[in-house]
């Protein structure tokens, strides 16, 4: 929907726009995805082979990453809001193509740490591409907007490492080159292309570092009525989500005795599922029970999907309820629309940058909970008998999200179109 006063060559330029961003954040998801499984094969690699020692250095790797999201995010956002959309995107763009082949040649391990160190930094323009849809997407269709930008990313997961099991076969460094190639392309494409979606009188009049560093960013979200509770909603589903990356390929080995291949055929249908309710299911069900009403279900229908997963004796079971938890992805969309609603265009950045500030954290917390919880419930399950209790602990997460939602998530006042 636009608004009737908007000329056609205006809603133009907005798809033209959003069009670039679901293709860059296509992109960057993909080149995200095709490391997944050569990332831990060549940190195998140098450590000589000690898988022990390759795991301590993964976790290294996984939380200095979510640390460079929690620190980046709100001053990537701060940047955009200041001098722009377009800058911040392409020089995130760039530099993560440089890290790529940084990656590449690593030597030695410290060299990938620097490198993952880098992609935590650059990968923090998501926060901005989410702020980019909000400047050229109507209020009204926003949750939508964010629906279709959820599905780049699942769609480059989905993709990627099928892409970079097929690349690095042979050679576990060919896959990076590929990864580097593409956000190259990438950035070329956008320099040409992309227009700017911040006019310079809607832009924060100054950068403050009190308000750019973390804690600032997480500030902000009192600043505006209803931010912080639909921020904690926010935290909690990326929190409860964490579960899948930390323990499935454990929990669906030791419970259902699933061999690798099976693992990725069940973990290619769940992304399937997810693209068909971000791409088919977020715009209608937004406009026949609103952003508020999608949040609530998605909360609701992700806490039930995930206690079934830790109630399935076995691996049909497990597969029926898949299509449950898939309806999780309508609570991101609503809590987008909601949140960019009571947020003002010059502070749509550090929004963003806040809640990927939560978003680090959840990564960075998220895989000791589920995991240890993980190991403790196998370790005792001849007298505890709960191997799914890190997923219930999850669902726990999700239920909680659920009980404030239902005080917080209320409409926002009315704001004026996009002009």
């Amino acid at each position: 929907m636009t608004d009737q006063n908007t000329p056609p060559a205006a809603t133009g330029v907005r798809r033209a726009a959003f069009s670039f961003i679901f293709a860059s954040a296509l992109i960057n998801s993909l080149s995200f995805g095709i490391m997944i499984p050569v990332l831990p094969k060549l940190v195998e690699q140098l450590a000589g082979g000690d898988t022990a020692f390759a795991a301590e250095w993964n976790v290294v790797l996984a939380t200095s990453w979510g640390l460079m999201q929690f620190l980046f995010g709100p001053i990537l956002g701060m940047l955009s809001d200041r001098f722009g959309r377009r800058p911040v995107l392409l020089i995130s763009i760039f530099g993560l193509g440089i890290d790529f082949i940084v990656m590449a040649f690593a030597p030695n391990m410290w060299w990938l740490l620097i490198g993952r160190i880098v992609s935590g930094i650059t990968a923090s323009s998501f926060s901005t591409a989410n702020a980019y849809v909000a400047d050229v997407t109507p209020p009204e269709d926003r949750a939508k907007a964010f629906g279709l930008m959820g599905s780049a990313f699942s769609f480059g997961f989905l993709i990627g490492p099928v892409l970079g099991g097929f690349l690095g076969k042979d050679d576990l460094h060919l896959p990076f080159f590929a990864a580097a190639a593409l956000c190259l392309i990438n950035f070329v494409y956008g320099y040409f292309v992309l227009p700017e979606s911040l006019p310079v009188e809607r832009r924060a009049p100054r950068f403050t570092w009190a308000k750019a560093n973390p804690v600032g960013a997480l500030r902000t979200l009192r600043s505006h009525a209803g931010l912080l509770g639909l921020a904690s909603v926010g935290f909690l589903f990326h929190l409860a989500h964490i579960v899948l990356p930390a323990i499935f390929v454990f929990y669906m080995g030791h419970r259902y005795g699933w061999d690798v291949r099976t693992i990725g055929f069940a973990m290619s249908g769940s992304g399937i599922m997810g693209i068909i309710v971000q791409v088919f299911l977020v715009g209608p069900i937004v406009k026949r029970i609103g952003e508020r009403g999608a949040v609530l279900a998605g909360a609701f229908f992700g806490a039930v999907g995930l206690a079934l997963y830790g109630f399935a004796p076995n691996g049909w079971f497990y597969l029926a309820t898949m299509p449950v938890f898939a309806l999780m992805g309508l609570l991101i969309p609503g809590l987008m629309g909601l949140m960019s609603r009571r947020t003002p265009p010059d502070e749509q950045g550090q929004l963003q940058g806040a809640m990927q500030s939560l978003q680090g954290i959840a990564a960075i917390i998220g895989p000791s909970i589920f995991g240890l919880t993980f190991a403790w419930s196998i370790r005792n399950d001849a007298t505890l008998n709960i191997p799914g209790l890190a997923v219930y602990l999850a669902a726990a997460f999700l239920t909680l999200a659920l009980l404030i939602a239902l005080k917080v998530a209320r409409p926002a006042p009315p704001e004026p179109a996009v002009a």
